[in-house]
């Protein structure tokens, strides 16, 4: 069993918090980081797609008022939305009686929905923490190339094969499109958003040219920006946003589009292996886009992240802004010998990064220019969670 960094965090923030809500797509392990949490403390777990545990609902201020003293799990809460207005009930009258925090713990797959009612609901009162799938920071360095190549939902990582972690992945895409994207309010036909989907996995990392990919599928720049809305909302895609200053520079202002897990991009794609993807044109998207994953994910909570890039060529891959005002630029690299670009110096020299790093697929760590450094990406993982 693979120890989730999360972990902490979700303990943590059950301690100060009346309501913690554990949002991700399906099968990243929020179940089970959620029954980690369990254990520590006495607790009620509820599968809201079991209709036996739906049942025990029927009246659901008497049955979670007669465990106001555990903490009760309830999972797929999106099944049962309108259980949001009883939970906000049930806290304030166990705030007035000292029951402060470690009410409730909700696990939800990022519906729309989800985090509307919530929001409305439950405001002052929830906390939002967001689990992934594994990141390279959760996995030891030499299977960093496997979990790149297989992704990092548990079930593909931990496969007995490459041919069965491509066999899973299969059948993750076609249960999420024909069966989870649907209960989530979306009418879109699956096989166009299959479609999409792969558009998106083909330009891994690309600038989102919305009327391109209209045009492509025969829609509606809108019915795009809606498909996009989607795929983000479950926290399937990334659209990174780019750094923007008020300063009148000529500054790309699109957003780049990133399926977030790289092995689904390999899916997508009916890339099965290593050897396959090292010949394939996405593999410098697929690579790049990992790495953005892994370092985002061992970033401070509070970081933001961006990309940078004008109309001169300068750019950054990756900008990380965190609260106190740090900034930490990154250009990611798949060669073993990599040269930094006279782009990513200027980008430095304009924005001033206080940390700037070249991440490449090597573990060697050494100075390349004024306050650059080429480092391994388990290294530039543990200098980001150092920050935090």
């Amino acid at each position: 069993m693979i120890q989730r960094k999360a972990l902490d965090r979700l303990l943590e923030a059950l301690d100060r918090h009346a309501a913690v809500a554990l949002l991700g797509a399906r099968q990243v392990g929020k179940t089970t980081l959620a029954l980690a949490a369990a254990e520590t403390r006495d607790a009620v777990y509820l599968d809201l797609e079991a209709p036996s545990d739906r049942a025990k609902l029927a009246a659901p201020e008497v049955y979670l008022a007669a465990h106001e003293d555990r903490l009760v799990i309830l999972d797929e809460i999106q099944r049962v939305p309108d259980l949001f207005p009883t939970l906000r009930g049930l806290i304030d009258a166990g705030r007035r009686k000292g029951r402060r925090h470690g009410r409730f713990l909700i696990l939800g797959s990022a519906s729309p929905d989800l985090l509307r009612q919530s929001a409305e609901s439950l405001a002052g009162r929830i906390l939002y923490l967001e689990l992934g799938p594994l990141a390279a920071g959760e996995i030891e360095p030499e299977q960093h190339e496997r979990l790149w190549c297989r992704g990092g939902f548990p079930e593909s990582f931990l496969a007995g094969s490459d041919a069965a972690s491509l066999e899973w992945r299969a059948s993750f895409l076609r249960t999420y499109l024909e069966r989870d994207i649907p209960q989530f309010g979306s009418r879109i036909p699956a096989e166009t958003l299959r479609r999409f989907w792969t558009m998106l996995a083909h330009q891994q990392g690309a600038l989102l040219n919305a009327s391109r990919l209209a045009g492509g599928l025969g829609v509606s720049g809108q019915t795009v920006a809606r498909y996009l809305d989607l795929l983000v909302d479950l926290l399937l895609v990334r659209r990174l946003a780019p750094w923007v200053s008020n300063a009148g520079k000529r500054l790309v202002r699109s957003p780049k589009t990133f399926v977030r897990d790289s092995g689904l991009v390999h899916a997508l794609l009916g890339i099965g292996d290593r050897d396959a993807l090292l010949g394939h044109p996405v593999v410098g998207g697929s690579y790049e886009g990992f790495v953005l994953e892994s370092l985002i994910a061992a970033a401070p909570p509070d970081a933001t992240p961006f990309f940078y890039r004008s109309s001169n060529g300068a750019e950054i891959d990756l900008l990380l802004e965190l609260a106190g005002g740090e900034r930490v630029a990154v250009e990611v690299k798949r060669s073993l010998s990599p040269r930094v670009e006279r782009g990513f110096h200027q980008a430095c020299a304009a924005l001033e990064p206080q940390r700037r790093f070249v991440v490449y697929p090597g573990e060697e760590r050494y100075p390349a220019g004024e306050n650059v450094e080429v480092i391994g990406l388990a290294d530039a993982v543990r200098e980001l969670e150092a920050l935090g």
